[in-house]
């Protein structure tokens, strides 16, 4: 095979499509809009020492051929760490995941919640419509209401009886009673977060896994895509230029990648306006002190806190932040659909910072080094009852026209970086396949 593809976008998706075009023994092209690659896993270094990913990125795959070309691509250079992870309510910090560690809570709402577990495991119940059905069925009311339910406003900006379950998988564990009550009556529980160990750069953030496979394609920074000709097939970009394709692999937002087809039919451009992404502004912060917060990262369930989840770059790898210096992100969700952002990115630091001293991960005498902001506007898909036929129509028109999608956005799902990947490389397969 001759032709080249074409690849829309330089993060993992892209990386796993120009990957596999190269072991194919087939020329490759990958576009981005900006001026650095990586997508949505790229990092940056700052003067002062401190290095960010764009959020949290981590890789804990279970996948051992990607695992393997992964620690090839940073010759070895890994950090391997057991995963900390915990949660935050209303001056309780608690180990994750919830359900099985609610010793230390007020007694009478550990109490209710066991009383409506059991019952919960004995009732039967209506048929699964939505999320918060399967939360109340799965933990009842107390537990589903007090945390989950909670949580899932801030995270993805919805309400759980407007989503369906087709994300879950593994995410939110489903404990037996006796771990349930082993939790409640001691603080020793076994770890059961479904991420029990990941891998992560010694050097330079998590982007680093990606330079060996940008060097298998001609990348092309600063071109933004806006407009395609499907049946001509020619890629228009934001500078003015034009470039012809053979194959076309796309990680570009479902919701900007179909209003940029030629001649694209209205229910299609419909469809693709009715998915639902959340947006996140990512607030670092960097101080003179290490010991600020002992887990990777941390759920805030509390409805009054600015920010939804923590994490801790230099507990990822030391290198992330001066010596003696931390860091934290933190993760702030809005959504166009459902909570539109309601001010300057920048206007979150303070309230964020605020927040961290209020829950004593900051204290006053800390000297604060860096801060930073990212508005990142397609962050989480947010899985709501509009999304599957949706996506649907959307899937089976780029189809038709020979585009193939790989990636979060692509594939418009909730996948891990390893996912992504893999995604990049089956689209990539289809395109050599010509299928």
């Amino acid at each position: 095979m001759t032709r080249k593809i074409s690849i829309l976008g330089s993060g993992m998706a892209g990386c796993g499509a120009a990957h596999r075009a190269s072991e194919q023994g087939v020329g490759s092209v990958m576009y981005d809009m900006k001026d650095h690659y990586g997508g949505h896993t790229a990092s940056f270094t700052f003067d002062n020492g401190f290095t960010i990913d764009e959020g949290p990125h981590v890789s804990f795959t279970k996948i051992q051929r990607v695992k393997d070309l992964l620690a090839e691509c940073v010759d070895g250079e890994f950090i391997e760490h057991k995963t900390r992870v915990n949660n935050h309510w209303k001056g309780h910090w608690i180990k994750h995941p919830a359900q099985v560690n609610l010793h230390g809570l007020p007694g009478d709402l550990v109490a209710k919640c066991i009383e409506d577990f059991v019952t919960a495991m004995h009732d039967e119940h209506p048929p699964i419509k939505n999320y918060e059905d399967w939360l109340l069925a799965a933990f009842g009311p107390t537990f589903a209401r007090t945390f989950p339910m909670e949580y899932t406003k801030k995270y993805h900006t919805t309400e759980a009886a407007n989503m369906d379950t087709n994300w879950l998988g593994p995410r939110l564990y489903r404990p037996s009673l006796q771990e349930v009550l082993s939790g409640a009556l001691s603080p020793k529980t076994d770890d059961v977060h479904y991420i029990g160990e990941f891998r992560y750069p010694k050097q330079g953030g998590f982007k680093s896994y990606l330079a060996p496979f940008v060097a298998k394609t001609d990348l092309k920074l600063g071109h933004k895509m806006v407009g395609i000709d499907a049946r001509e097939k020619v890629l228009r970009f934001a500078n003015g230029e034009s470039e012809p394709y053979d194959e076309l692999v796309s990680s570009v937002p479902l919701p900007e990648l179909v209003p940029a087809i030629d001649g694209v039919p209205d229910d299609v451009r419909e469809a693709a306006s009715k998915l639902a992404c959340s947006r996140v502004v990512i607030v670092t912060v960097g101080v003179d002190r290490e010991d600020l917060i002992d887990a990777h990262w941390t759920y805030f369930y509390d409805e009054d806190y600015f920010f939804t989840r923590l994490s801790t770059p230099h507990l990822q790898s030391a290198e992330n932040a001066p010596p003696g210096c931390g860091s934290i992100q933190a993760e702030c969700y809005y959504s166009d659909k459902y909570r539109p952002l309601d001010r300057d990115p920048g206007d979150c630091i303070e309230p964020v910072i605020a927040d961290l001293e209020r829950c004593g991960v900051l204290r006053e005498s800390d000297q604060v080094l860096f801060k930073h902001v990212m508005d990142i506007p397609y962050a989480n898909v947010i899985f709501d009852l509009d999304r599957r036929s949706a996506l649907a129509t959307v899937h089976g028109y780029l189809d038709d026209v020979g585009i193939r999608y790989c990636g979060r956005y692509g594939d418009w799902v909730y996948t891990w970086t390893d996912q992504a990947f893999v995604s990049g490389e089956h689209a990539a397969q289809k395109a050599i396949d010509g299928k």
